[in-house]
């Protein structure tokens, strides 16, 4: 997956398992993550129970290096 890919999702939120081959990671270490700090992964995530969603737009400026507000 690259991140032309994710940009043409078409929605505005992004599941682990979306994100994960283009982190090249497995979506169970990004929900882990994202459950046990969330503040280390550099982008923000939401979770709702345990399910865990992560903004498209705050994901894709972490990924092109743009600042973002993890918390």
């Amino acid at each position: 997956m690259t991140l032309a890919d994710i940009e043409r999702i078409p929605t505005d939120w992004l599941t682990p398992a979306q994100v994960a081959p283009y982190l090249n990671s497995d979506p169970q270490t990004i929900r882990t993550a994202a459950h046990q700090a969330p503040g280390l992964l550099g982008f923000p995530v939401t979770i709702m129970a345990s399910r865990v969603k992560i903004p498209k737009l705050a994901f894709i400026k972490y990924c092109k290096g743009e600042t973002v507000d993890a918390t």
